[in-house]
């Protein structure tokens, strides 16, 4: 059984999964709006990881006994200023959500919660991953630039991103 406290922190976490969900499809609607097809489709694909992420929790509170509440959830930003600007907000939300992962591994082991400890490895291993994937879509941006047809082949090298994973 979890614990009052543990339960109310990882509600908060699924209601930031079900955010980051909401961002990351607003995000894909932007590049849509711009021509930005493979920036879109990676961003829809990283919109239903989130949702994933955000049922998982859900599961797991749910599986313990204790009630998952979904909260309410603020309108993402619908605007940018580049692709550069999109993917860095990514990746400082990534290092936001990363950030509350690792608060809730602290709780948890304070807690001596050793099955919320081991529930949460995946997501931060996950997180690895996450923060990793989006620098590599930054360092791409870089290194192509985004001056003339640059875009246009950022927009390629990020959609076949997808065929990677």
């Amino acid at each position: 059984m979890l614990s009052k406290s543990m339960v109310g922190k990882l509600n908060n976490q699924i209601d930031l999964e079900s955010f980051s969900s909401n961002l990351y499809l607003q995000m894909s609607a932007w590049a849509g709006t711009k021509g930005l097809e493979g920036c879109a489709a990676f961003l829809r694909a990283q919109a239903k990881e989130e949702l994933a992420h955000m049922h998982r929790l859900f599961k797991y509170v749910q599986e313990t006994g204790s009630l998952p509440v979904v909260g309410s959830i603020e309108a993402p930003p619908t605007e940018f200023n580049s692709i550069s600007d999109l993917f860095q907000q990514v990746l400082n939300h990534e290092k936001k959500i990363t950030g509350k992962i690792n608060e809730l591994m602290d709780s948890a082991q304070q807690e001596n919660d050793h099955s919320t400890v081991h529930f949460l490895q995946w997501y931060v291993s996950e997180q690895h991953e996450e923060e990793h994937s989006i620098q590599q879509v930054l360092d791409k941006i870089h290194n192509i630039g985004e001056s003339g047809s640059g875009v246009y082949f950022i927009d390629r090298a990020i959609g076949g991103m997808l065929r990677k994973r």
